[in-house]
C-alpha cells in the first residue's frame, strides 16, 4: 500500500514538499535499504546528486 503525504504539509502560500526515496547499499552485507525523506521541492535535484 502506498503512503499518503500528511495534508498539513500542504498550505497555501507555503513551501511544497516532495518525498524522496533512495536505495542505499550496505557495505557490510551488500543488501539494499531504502531511505525516505521529506524535503522542499526546490532542493530535490541537489539531494539526488549527493
Amino acid at each position: 500500500m502506498a503512503k499518503k503525504v500528511v495534508a498539513t504539509l500542504k498550505k497555501q502560500g507555503g513551501v511544497t514538499y516532495a518525498k524522496v526515496i533512495k536505495a542505499v547499499k550496505s557495505d557490510k552485507t551488500g543488501a539494499y535499504t531504502f531511505r525516505e525523506e521529506m524535503i522542499p521541492s526546490t532542493e530535490v535535484n541537489a539531494s539526488l546528486k549527493k
